[in-house]
């Protein structure tokens, strides 16, 4: 029997005739430069700053904020440290970032997918939103919001109420839950059914594949989500004390709320970049193959099955990058929150440079929040990107 050679793995040449080397001495070197730069540009700031008298450090950090922030996500006094306060901004950037960019996905979806509407209304309408909502610039939006809110909106005194919520110049104030450990279990439940819904779906995705036959997924997975949620509601004691809000004759007292500034932010955000994401949206539909249509009208699909099974899917590939970056857009535009008072990252940065003069440090914090956010957010989306491609067989 003859024995097959074995290929003699291949030697490194560390020569400068060999590219790889040379490439590789590139990158080196450099990464060398980069680095040398902004050491001697931060050490240069620090001689300067100090020659003048400036303090720097973060030391700041551990030091009493001594000023209230309007909107805390949790609880916050001014004698809390600036790190706290630096943490409630974040907070409260993430919140307008992560509701606004669900919504903005939701809403962009629809109004892309209503321009193929057969309707010539639909059409028109989604048209329009289009072209008006993108040529207004998107800071005068977050003035028109909370001049909306805060001008023509009724006093407190004379908030409109439906059921036990409130609409008035102070916000939007809603009933909320009392939070107690029981409900830890009811958000176990709810993680629980996400994730049998998620394999339930792959299951029903594989079957569909194998025979052509699709199963039903929509209603199972709301009973499934209902089911363990509800369930662990019942294991953790099933709490129901609500807060619920009432009109005093100042001022809603209890509930929870959503203040003008958060209000006029959200939407200005979400409507403004929706119809950036509407037009991603349009183009990634109009880029798959007329034929693709046709053929799922030949094998007798409605008009929304077409589009969520065979347009919709096609077109991920090229809508997922566009999205990504209309995303990215939506969280660093909330920084213009600062113009109409919204206590984000960028306002508590502010008002800790003033008080404390670090201005390169409360940059440098701001930066570094965008920075991480937009890379968590290019990280989770380049992912979704790479699962959603089509795979060769």
């Amino acid at each position: 029997m003859a024995v097959a050679s074995r290929t003699p793995p291949k030697k490194r040449d560390w020569s400068w005739r060999s590219q790889a080397f040379r490439g590789l001495l590139y990158q080196i070197l450099a990464v060398a430069v980069i680095g040398g730069a902004v050491w001697f540009l931060a050490h240069n700031t620090v001689e300067n700053m100090r020659v003048r008298g400036i303090k720097s450090g973060f030391d700041f950090l551990f030091q009493p904020a001594g000023f209230d922030i309007g909107e805390p996500l949790f609880g916050y006094d001014s004698n809390n440290p600036y790190w706290k306060a630096f943490l409630v901004g974040v907070g409260n950037t993430l919140r307008v970032a992560i509701i606004g960019i669900i919504l903005t996905t939701i809403l962009g979806t629809l109004i892309g997918v209503g321009r193929f509407s057969r309707n010539g209304l639909v059409r028109g309408l989604c048209y329009a939103y289009v072209e008006f909502f993108r040529n207004i610039p998107v800071l005068l939006q977050l003035l028109m919001w909370y001049l909306l809110f805060t001008e023509l909106l009724p006093d407190i005194s004379e908030a409109k109420q439906v059921g036990s919520v409130f609409l008035s110049k102070g916000g939007l104030t809603y009933p909320a839950p009392v939070w107690v450990s029981g409900h830890a279990w009811m958000f176990a439940g709810l993680i629980a059914a996400l994730v049998a819904v998620w394999f339930y779906r792959r299951w029903a995705h594989r079957q569909f594949e194998a025979t052509g036959k699709q199963p039903g997924t929509f209603w199972g997975s709301v009973a499934v989500i209902l089911l363990l949620t509800v369930g662990g509601w019942f294991i953790g004691g099933s709490p129901t004390e609500m807060r619920v809000p009432v009109k005093g004759e100042f001022a809603v007292e209890g509930g929870a709320s959503f203040t003008p500034e958060f209000l006029a932010v959200l939407f200005g955000l979400t409507l403004y970049t929706a119809a950036f994401v509407a037009e991603v949206v349009r183009s990634g539909i109009a880029s798959v193959p007329r034929g693709q249509s046709e053929a799922a009208q030949a094998i007798g699909l409605s008009r929304g099955q077409e589009m969520q099974k065979v347009l919709l899917p096609q077109a991920l590939r090229v809508i997922i990058p566009p999205m990504t970056n209309q995303y990215l857009n939506l969280t660093k535009n909330s920084s213009l929150a600062v113009a109409i008072g919204y206590p984000d990252v960028v306002s508590i940065s502010n008002t800790a440079l003033n008080q404390t003069g670090r201005a390169v440090e409360c940059i440098a914090i701001i930066m570094l929040v965008y920075l991480t956010t937009s890379l968590s957010t290019s990280f989770f989306m380049n992912w979704y990107n790479a699962k959603s491609a089509i795979k060769e067989r």
